[in-house]
């Protein structure tokens, strides 16, 4: 079976939940698309990443967000018939508890600091940026459709998540953050 339909060739496409035609500029569309690119951006991280255990939990918050993909494509509806476990406010308290002890171990934050670093901690700092912009679209579609709210609550403190992974490895691979110098320009 060949990869390509060419059924979305005049912009629409059909979500594999509800079977409709929709335009591949709907919010839904696009808060679909933020995931897939999130998730994408995750595995860019684990390929550069050395450290076994944070790569083992970036893998499972790709599992993770396909559960999301799964519950905006379907509006909640996939997980109706209780095969597939749905992303719940556990979720989110475990990626709590993550950030907690990743902090722990951090110097405080006490200013500003520029993304970069080592590139899976740069990755990781793109990715939040990601994360940010499907929160965003999750929030324009929840103003016309049904959003799940443990996704909108999964989305928003996974990218904190991401920025504490960043500075975690910065932290382990020995890279100093980086402070904007914007106070030293003029205009």
């Amino acid at each position: 079976m060949p990869i390509y339909t060419k059924k979305g060739d005049k912009g629409t496409t059909k979500l594999p939940f509800d079977k409709r035609k929709r335009s591949k500029a709907s919010c839904r569309v696009q808060a679909l698309g933020e995931i897939d690119e999130l998730n994408s951006l995750i595995g860019v991280i684990i390929s550069f990443c050395t450290d076994k255990r944070i790569n083992e939990r970036l893998t499972r918050l790709q599992s993770e967000l396909f559960l999301a993909q799964m519950d905006v494509a379907s509006k909640g509806k996939v997980f109706d018939d209780k095969k597939i476990a749905p992303l719940t406010e556990q979720h989110v308290f475990t990626l709590e508890k993550e950030i907690d002890e990743m902090t722990k171990i951090l110097p405080p934050l006490t200013k500003f600091i520029l993304p970069g670093g080592a590139p899976s901690a740069a990755f990781a700092q793109y990715a939040r940026a990601v994360c940010r912009r499907a929160e965003r679209e999750l929030a324009a579609l929840k103003k016309t459709e049904h959003v799940t709210p443990a996704v909108t609550q999964y989305l928003n403190r996974l990218s904190d998540y991401l920025f504490t992974t960043a500075r975690f490895i910065n932290f382990k691979e020995k890279i100093t953050e980086a402070n904007p110098n914007y106070y030293n320009t003029r205009a």
